[in-house]
């Protein structure tokens, strides 16, 4: 069986679809499908190679594929996986009449911009364009770009919208964003990652007596709400209990989070990492004991509390999206957007350090039953072995 993942994001890009596709990719092309069926695997991305090495990988990799080749592609393939609603993808396999599985690592096929947030507000959307309040989606756009523009992206959302309710199954990375789309032929499949705590680094308890040290990881960017964070440290300097905040990544706003940090006279206590990988990241993971994931909106899963749960990490979340399903009560979760109430649960931390080995326990336990990484293989694999076999009977 040959399959065709297209991905607009991919490696040597990094952040969350990137990592899903690869590890996806890579599981299946490794793992026996069953039924004597081996998964053909060809990824196809509009990434850049930048020195990647795409042939230390077991499977096909076509970058920055033009139309002609696209279309190929497509139409020798058995089954297409789509990593989000990319229209012309989706027009392709409309056209070719080929089987196909929508993965939706956000809200492109329900919202204009991808990510339920109305500008310049920033506040959270409450899905004006599947209650076809096209206006307000128009002002939205036109906050962020020219009015012909935002015109034009609207437009695009129609097909886009309708060719994902045709599509042959429709994957959600959560309930919540199964919910939220409300699309024909949906099914959950959790993301799933390998036992990050078999790691040499790893610290399976924590040592009495140590300063506890919170850090968030993940892109500077303003819909994680990491000025939260400073925000919500600033309130616990009043408390005078030792601690450190660590925030490890990089993007857009790392200047201005370095400007907050000194306005709010944190910065003896907070730093800034720079954006780290492989043994560095590690090596920054070490002491750190409460990981912090303040978005300000709704996280389609969080794949960064998924891999902290899985090292054994308290995560304290934002009670949002698919980020709070993900944590859910093997962490601390806190009203949305409110400092005050992060501030709270960080308090109860450093009060009780014993609460961190207690749910950092917990949060191991949940993770190692919801998101393993053989399982979401397997889950993929049958899914497109089932959709394989309505194609063939339906000819």
């Amino acid at each position: 069986m040959n399959l065709l993942i297209c991905s607009h994001y991919f490696a040597p890009s990094v952040g969350g679809i990137e990592t899903a596709v690869l590890s996806l990719a890579r599981g299946l092309a490794e793992c026996d499908a069953g039924k004597s069926k081996t998964i053909n695997v060809t990824v196809a991305t509009d990434t850049a190679r930048k020195g990647f090495d795409d042939n230390a990988l077991p499977f096909r990799v076509v970058r920055q594929p033009g139309p002609a080749t696209l279309w190929s592609l497509i139409h020798r393939a058995d089954i297409i996986h789509l990593a989000g609603p990319t229209l012309i993808p989706l027009v392709f396999v409309f056209l070719l009449r080929k089987p196909c599985v929508i993965e939706h690592h956000g809200y492109q096929a329900i919202c204009p911009n991808g990510v339920l947030i109305q500008y310049p507000s920033r506040s959270m959307c409450p899905g004006h364009f599947q209650a076809r309040r096209y206006d307000k989606c128009l002002r939205c756009l036109a906050a962020e770009t020219s009015a012909l523009k935002a015109l034009a992206r609207l437009i695009f959302m129609f097909p886009r919208n309708l060719l994902s309710k045709a599509a042959d199954a429709n994957v959600a990375i959560t309930e919540h964003v199964r919910r939220r789309h409300d699309l024909l032929n949906s099914r959950v499949i959790y993301y799933g990652i390998s036992d990050l705590a078999l790691t040499p680094q790893a610290k399976p308890v924590r040592e009495q007596n140590r300063t506890v040290c919170f850090a968030y990881v993940g892109r500077f960017v303003p819909e994680k709400g990491i000025d939260l964070l400073l925000r919500a440290t600033a309130l616990l300097r009043d408390f005078n209990l030792p601690f450190k905040v660590r925030l490890i990544g990089d993007g857009p706003l790392r200047e201005k989070l370095r400007m907050v940090s000194a306005e709010e006279k944190i910065t003896d206590v907070v730093e800034i990492t720079g954006f780290l990988t492989g043994p560095d990241l590690e090596s920054a993971l070490f002491d750190v004991d409460v990981v912090v994931m303040p978005s300000v909106w709704e996280e389609a899963a969080g794949l960064s509390a998924i891999e902290q749960m899985m090292r054994g990490k308290l995560v304290i979340a934002s009670s949002v999206g698919g980020l709070a399903e993900v944590v859910a009560d093997a962490g601390m979760l806190f009203a949305t957007g409110d400092a005050a109430a992060l501030a709270l649960c960080m308090r109860k931390v450093l009060s009780d350090p014993s609460t961190i080995n207690a749910l950092r326990e917990k949060a191991r336990k949940r993770a190692l039953h919801l998101f393993q990484f053989d399982r979401m293989v397997k889950e993929h694999a049958s899914l497109y072995l089932e959709i394989y076999a309505k194609s063939k009977n339906a000819k």
